[in-house]
């Protein structure tokens, strides 16, 4: 049931409209304080972009495998050329972005050292001139009637103006297609008409004046704003408190309270922009709002478990919503790249492991063990369900690849799991670039996948001693009641 829910999800079309922003990331090393003045300075190391604003809303939506239209504006300059032609297809977003030349795209870089933000620095600007809010609005009324939800994500750069938030609302309304707004304006009267609004607490509790940090201020909160805003329903999300859904046109007549699912909290970036993009595909497909809503808040947990502003995948939200595990520490293959890129620029040495680990035991564990001692964090690639059936035959593997990733991501010497569908690990080798490639001792350092690359970028080869006496084949075998020499 939990992956039909799911799967009405996929293909339904969200129309994302609001302040797109370019996220930067300077990472670097601080071995000195600069002789002009008392400050640090960074040796650079690497620089990674990403969309952020409404554009990581729309990335969320893509990763849940919905359709993401995104309407906004950019400036004429090299930030916008790289969101419209790079980002937002790398990202399978459908981009209709007004180009300004009298705006400049909004651009948020961060400096970090070992995982630290040093510096922020801005350059915004939050007045877009009337003709590109003209083209903004334009564009939206060409796209609603096609698109099955519509969100406001308002960040008060200036692609949404008090009379162009009506226009939409009321463009949205006429079609008969669902609102769900992300404010920013504590006049909560220019969200009127909206099917529902999705504030956080520091910002209902400006707009109402009702302290949401307990179940009942968000309570009175909640009414509040529906009682003085005509918004059909209000999902006020609270961090480690959960969120607070109120909606008596959808049956929610009293404050529902949702409790958080996140068992790790490392970044609570882009967290909200997570819960509008899976509640909105949500009542797209017409779920009920408290199962929405309890979607929402399965994949907010999953994502306040990564670094850096991240998406959540509509496999994670499956297994999280089944309560299978926490797969937080099971990445995709662009995630796990993402956090060795972090962790290599805190300074930490990365190993890399990998195999089937059908059935765990022992020699598994200790072999694990030991290839934890050889570095700060360790990575272990297990062999996709269909790449183990190539390399082992149709009766295997025993466990499918979720079971097994849970079993190993739950030993204290494994900081992250991934999957990997080729025969070997090579192609993900060559994207994460280990610091060590650890293998047993039943092969010869010249034999190692891998291994004279990790060797050529000055990598280490370690072979672990394995214990003797264990397989996985032995156990099947010992089952079947056979004897294996």
């Amino acid at each position: 049931m939990e992956s039909e829910v799911i799967e009405a999800l996929f293909n339904k079309t969200v129309l994302v409209v609001g302040d797109l922003m370019l996220d930067r990331f300077v990472y670097g090393a601080v071995d000195r304080i600069s002789p002009e003045a008392p400050i640090p300075v960074l040796r650079f190391r690497e620089e990674v972009a990403m969309l952020g604003g409404a554009g990581n809303v729309a990335c969320n939506i893509a990763a849940l495998n919905g359709r993401a239209v995104l309407v906004g504006a950019t400036g004429d300059d090299a930030e916008g050329s790289y969101i419209s032609e790079v980002l937002c297809p790398a990202s399978q977003i459908e981009a209709r972005l007004v180009r300004s030349e009298n705006y400049a795209t909004t651009v948020k870089t961060r400096y970090v050292c070992e995982g630290q933000q040093i510096l922020r620095l801005d350059r915004e600007e939050t007045l877009l001139d009337v003709a590109s809010l003209e083209r903004i609005r334009s564009t939206v009324r060409e796209a609603i009637d096609d698109a099955d939800a519509l969100i406001l994500s308002d960040y008060a750069k200036g692609s949404l103006t008090p009379d162009s938030i009506r226009a939409h609302i009321k463009a949205a309304n006429e079609a008969g297609v669902p609102v769900i707004v992300d404010p920013k304006s504590r006049d909560y009267s220019l969200y009127r008409n909206a099917d529902v609004i999705t504030p956080n607490a520091n910002e209902a509790a400006a707009a109402t004046g009702h302290d949401c940090s307990t179940d009942e201020g968000a309570g009175h909160a909640a009414r509040k704003i529906l009682q003085d805003f005509r918004i059909g329903a209000v999902l006020i999300t609270r961090g480690a408190q959960g969120m607070t859904l109120l909606a008596p046109m959808s049956g929610v007549e009293q404050p529902f309270h949702i409790r958080t699912k996140g068992s790790s909290v490392y970044d609570v970036s882009g967290a909200g922009d997570t819960v509008i993009a899976t509640l909105s595909l949500a009542i797209s497909a017409g779920i009920d709002i408290k199962v929405a809503a309890q979607l929402a808040n399965s994949a907010a947990g999953i994502v306040v478990g990564k670094l850096g502003t991240a998406v959540v995948s509509a496999d994670e939200l499956v297994r999280a919503v089944a309560g299978t595990a926490d797969m937080s520490f099971c990445r995709t293959r662009e995630q796990t790249v993402a956090q060795v890129r972090q962790w290599r620029n805190e300074g930490l040495k990365v190993g890399f492991a990998n195999g089937c680990f059908d059935l765990v035991h022992p020699g598994h564990v200790a072999l694990l063990r030991q290839a934890r001692d050889q570095c700060d964090r360790l990575v272990v690639a297990l062999n996709a369900d269909a790449s183990v059936r190539r390399l082992k035959g149709g009766n295997r593997p025993i466990q499918d690849q979720y079971s097994r990733a849970a079993v190993i991501g739950s030993l204290r010497s494994v900081d992250l799991v991934t999957l990997f569908d080729e025969d070997t690990p090579l192609e993900l080798i060559k994207l994460i670039r280990p610091d060590v490639l650890i293998k047993g001792d039943d092969y010869a350092i010249q034999d190692v996948i891998g291994g004279e690359l990790v060797q050529q970028w000055g990598g280490q080869v370690y072979l672990v001693p394995l214990e003797k006496g264990h397989s996985t084949t032995n156990i099947i075998a010992r089952s079947e009641g056979a004897v294996v020499g």
